[in-house]
């Protein structure tokens, strides 16, 4: 494992903001990957029929591939996230009768999000989460949600030869990708994988009914709050 540091990578856009928003145009290419086909393929079928009835509030809904699935069930949706470049995509997609409003919004915050909801949809948001930073992203997200709301989130697990290597390790356990885009532009990137027994070590404590599903590259954790 390379330990890097900030000085060593000069060359390096530490800004995940920064980097989403030039990768916006080439976002979606994850989601070609062959050996991943039958995992997505599941999850877009549970999301086209998971989420009826619901009021859904999506955190980092990025370019709107989640978005464009979960519409097919969801009573609206409102979809968020910090960056204008990827909500720009986002919003030139058909999302049927479901009506989706977007809304640039800060995840850790959420002031410019009018609630509650009753359900709320995460997809690969909690890899780039700090590990020091999860509670308070969960105080502020459960905030904006009804009792009994569906939560759902759907995140990478890490999988040798078809994941980005892992590149450093901070001293909050959290660790780090060098990533390069098409640009050449080079980039260390925030992305944790956590356990199952993290997963439910984070969520049991407000929920009793908690389901976290591994597949062989994504996990997904599904409870009511």
């Amino acid at each position: 494992m390379i330990n890097t540091t900030m000085a060593d990578t000069t060359a390096i856009n530490t800004t995940l903001t920064a980097y989403y928003a030039r990768r916006a145009a080439e976002y979606e290419r994850i989601y070609r990957k062959p050996e991943r086909q039958a995992d997505l393929s599941r999850l877009k079928a549970k999301f086209s029929h998971g989420f009826t009835g619901v009021d859904l509030l999506e955190i980092a809904s990025g370019t709107g591939y989640w978005t464009q699935f979960a519409c097919r069930s969801a009573r609206s949706i409102l979809a968020t996230d910090y960056n204008e470049e990827v909500l720009g995509i986002a919003q030139e997609k058909d999302y049927g009768e479901c009506p989706v409003k977007f809304r640039v919004a800060d995840a850790y915050v959420l002031n410019e999000v009018r609630g509650p909801f009753s359900g709320a949809l995460a997809c690969f948001w909690w890899s780039h989460v700090p590990k020091e930073k999860l509670t308070g992203f969960f105080r502020c997200l459960h905030k904006k949600l009804r009792p009994g709301a569906k939560v759902v989130m759907l995140d990478n697990r890490y999988v040798e030869g078809s994941s980005t290597p892992i590149a450093r390790r901070d001293k909050h356990g959290n660790t780090y990708q060098l990533r390069e885009l098409s640009d050449g532009s080079k980039h260390e990137v925030l992305k944790n994988f956590p356990t199952r027994e993290e997963l439910v070590d984070r969520f049991e404590p407000f929920s009793d009914n908690l389901e976290v599903t591994e597949l062989d590259y994504y996990w997904l954790a599904e409870y009511s709050y």
